[in-house]
Formats: structure tokens, sequence, C-alpha cells
């Protein structure tokens, strides 16, 4: 399957539902764990490693086959010198390279042996398996001193005969408060599977397994949108949040809910509807101790019935649901007419396709990126843009600060190219352990080779200066077909 961003599943699915109104396509994924959107740490070296997918690469020769890319953090960020390329082919990792795998489609990350390194867990939504196609599979590749090593371990599908796509969302986070990462798996029903207290060698939770049932509709045997981790209440447990399919009658097709954390896991008890978002990510905007929670719906607003909602925006919008003690609290909606935010909001943009949170500054404030990968320049169609709105005591700052990045910004490599699709998918980590958040993207580069794009922290805001961008051959993977490198980010 190729993917030209995170969004190609719920995009397409979507506009099945909404009559073809979304033209954007991409995949999604999951977002950081707790307030202070904790960084992936292969190799145990205390410097932010970034891992990400080329879910079209071929391998042997077989097209879409999959590859998964980590790129290690040193005193200079992240570099294709530096690096891991792994597939179903390569030594230890479970299963064999197949044409239309995708290996690598979705990921998440935590210490799930408890060990001290992150490990890596790797989605293969599209996987035949006993002779079922896009069965789909989980595994988990385990960290090390080295980095990740390629070996792993499968975690099987418990009702493989139920449903398909075992393996199409992940989450990582502490569920239910032990102090050991556990791991959410989403498939093509509305069941969601937690494996708590890590995976042990054989792929089995570490304590126990369970499953969660959000209050939201499959979306014709699709499942959900995108699972997101993260502490919204403060009390020490990993919250869900699931986005999904929804009948209603104000945002049409899409509905988010919000399950809290508790003893025994992710809770549908006490689940809370939230505003509309096929992307999110939770962290500490306003430096309270309670994770906000940030969702990107980006597509056209409108009603099920297709009538256009008054005074909504065609170019996309984040809405933001502040944490606080009793979970999701008080809302806001941020816009590239909200405000300074650069630019104007204009059909086609999609405007939080993706985002994610990290404190650039330092000042204990969570950073917003926001990535347009439709937005026009200068008659560029679809070059794509970056906007970095920062936090502050009363949320995101929309007054002043902001800062917008193509590649035509003076010190970007690169410049404005039809279809680049900067923003493809975003992430802010702390990449050369200075302990300030560094801007990393992917793009669709190239007809979908695609590349990665490092803007780094200066301690006070993302500069240009010691920019640099990784292709796809400088990472040892083939521009053969479209391998969609840097196209989903670990999380």
């Amino acid at each position: 399957m190729q993917q030209r961003s995170r969004l190609a599943l719920a995009t397409a699915t979507a506009a099945v539902l909404t009559g073809g109104l979304l033209t954007f396509t991409a995949t999604t994924a999951t977002a950081a764990d707790s307030t202070t959107v904790a960084q992936a740490d292969f190799n145990g070296d205390g410097i932010g490693d970034v891992a990400f997918s080329a879910a079209g690469a071929y391998v042997s020769g077989l097209k879409n086959a999959g590859q998964v890319v980590v790129l290690y953090g040193t005193p200079t960020g992240v570099g294709a010198a530096k690096r891991s390329v792994l597939s179903q082919d390569s030594a230890g990792v479970p299963g064999g390279s197949e044409k239309g795998d995708a290996f690598g489609s979705e990921t998440a990350y935590g210490d799930f042996n408890h060990d001290g390194y992150d490990d890596l867990a790797v989605g293969t939504p599209h996987e035949k398996v006993s002779g079922d196609t896009d069965g789909g599979t989980v595994a988990v590749l385990w960290g090390s001193a080295n980095g990740l090593t390629g070996k792993g371990v499968t975690v099987p599908d418990p009702a493989a005969s139920s449903h398909d796509l075992w393996g199409k969302y992940l989450a990582a986070g502490d569920f239910d408060g032990d102090g050991r990462d556990d791991l959410a798996v989403a498939n093509s029903s509305s069941t969601v599977y937690v494996y708590k207290g890590g995976i042990t060698a054989s792929g089995a939770a570490g304590t126990a397994r369970s499953t969660v049932k959000p209050p939201v509709q499959s979306g014709g045997d699709t499942g959900p949108l995108n699972l997101t981790a993260g502490d919204v209440n403060g009390d020490g447990r990993t919250d869900l949040v699931v986005d999904g399919f929804e009948t209603d009658s104000e945002y049409g097709w899409n509905a988010n809910y919000f399950l809290p954390g508790t003893a025994s896991g992710p809770s549908t008890a006490a689940a809370e509807k939230l505003r509309p978002g096929v992307i999110t990510a939770i962290g500490d905007v306003n430096g309270d101790g309670y994770g906000d929670i940030v969702s990107g719906a980006y597509w056209d607003h409108r009603t099920a019935d297709g009538t256009t909602i008054p005074n909504s925006t065609d170019g996309g919008r984040a809405h933001l649901t502040y944490g606080s003690a009793t979970g999701p609290a008080g809302t806001a909606t941020l816009t590239q007419d909200t405000g300074n935010v650069p630019g104007g909001s204009e059909k086609g943009d999609f405007f939080a396709a993706e985002l994610d949170l990290g404190d650039i500054n330092g000042d204990g404030y969570q950073d917003l990126v926001v990535g347009a990968p439709g937005e026009d320049l200068g008659g560029v169609e679809d070059t794509g843009a970056l906007t970095v709105l920062y936090g502050s005591a009363s949320g995101i700052d929309t007054t002043s600060g902001a800062q917008f990045f193509a590649q035509s910004t003076a010190g970007v490599p690169g410049g404005d190219e039809e279809y680049d699709s900067l923003g493809t998918d975003v992430k802010l980590d702390d990449v050369n352990g200075d302990g300030r958040a560094d801007l990393i993207a992917g793009s669709w580069e190239n007809a979908g080779n695609g590349s990665v794009l490092l803007l780094p922290s200066d301690g006070t805001r993302i500069v240009t200066t010691g920019s640099r961008t990784i292709s796809p051959s400088a990472a040892g993977v083939a521009t053969t077909g479209t391998p969609n490198f840097g196209a989903n980010f670990a999380d």
C-alpha cells in the first residue's frame, strides 16, 4: 500500500463516508506519552533518536515490502551516518519481506522488556497471515547499547478470525500505573487490545492482556483512526485518546474519545467525547502539570449531509482540549486565521494534517508544530509548510512568536516544488542532547521518495542554522517506486 503521509487509511475511508470531500491521502499514528512528551532512546545514550517508516520501500525486488529507519541522536543532531535500516529480511526480525506488506506502516516506542533501552513496536497491517490477506502482524524489536539490533518477537493476534489489519495503530504508555510500559494495538474492529506490563520474550503480555471497546463505530470495518497516549488528568497513569468514526450532527463522521487510565488499564466506563480530529498529540502546553489534547481536523468542516458549518474554514484546524485533575476541560480552536498565526486558511491547505508537541525553548511549556502538507506557495501546488506556535501559561500563544517554514525559507535546504508536501509528518524531539526539542519533518519529496528535514533549536527558537535533509539514498533506502521515506514517525 503506497502512503503519501500518515493519514492514508483514515482519509480514504473518510472520503467515502463524506462523498469524496477529502482528497489528501495519508495515514495516522500516535503521540508521545506524558506531559513532558518523552523521546525515544533506543541505545540508552540519553540523546533522542528518531524512528520512522519507509513503508513503500522495495526489499529484495519486492514492491512495497517496507522498511523501518532509525536515525540516532548525536551532539550535532540526526543524520544519515548513524542509523539502522531494518526490514523483515533483516537478521532476527520476525517474518520475511513480501510484496505489499508495508512493514513499519505504524510504529510506537517504549521499554517493553524493562532493560533500560527503548524498544520499537512495528505494525505491518497488510501482512498476509496464514492465507488471510491483510491479516496483519505486530513485532517488537529490542533496543540495546548498539540501538535496535533487529532482534525481536512477534506479538500474535489473539482473535485473527474476527478482524484484519492487526497493528494498524499502536500506542505505548503506562496505562495501569505499575511503572511498566504497556502496548495498545488496534485493528479493523472497534476493539483495542492492551498488553500490560510490557512484552515478554515470547510476545505475550508481561502481566495481562485486556481489551477495551471505545464508543466509536468501526467505520465500515476499518477500526479506529488513531490511538494516542498521554497523562491528561495528572494521576500518573497514561490515558488513551481514540480517534474514530461516529455519525455526529455537528462533525459528520468523526468523533474522538478520552479513556482514562486506571489500575486495570484504559477504561470505557468514564469515556468522554472530545473535539474531532484524526491526528492527535498530548502534552502540557500551559505548564499546569496536566496533559493537553491537540487534535488535527484538516478537512472541510461539514455535517454528514454535506452542509458546511457556518463560520468554518476549509484550510484545516487544530482543536485544543485542556487537561485537568478531572480529565478534559476547556477547549480552543486554532486555524491559520486565528490571531497572528502565519498564513491564511485556504481550501486544501490541510493545516493540522500532522502535529506534535515538545519544549523547544526549555520554559516548561510544550510548543506545537503543525504541518500543512497541502499549502500552496508562490503558485506552487501542495509544496507544504510548517508552523511553530509556542506554549505559555495561558496556552498556545497565537498573538506573538509564531514561526513559519517552507523549503523556500532562507536557510532551509531545497526549494518549493509541486507535491513535495512538506509536513507530511512532524516531530519535536531533542536529538542533540541539549534539553531542547528540535523539529523534524517528513515530506513527499521527489514524487514519493520522501525526505526528512532537521531544523534544530538554538535553545530559544527553531532555527535554520545546522539544518539538513536526509534522503532515502543517503540512508541506504532504495528509491525504486515510492518508498515514502519519513512518512510516519514513531511516537
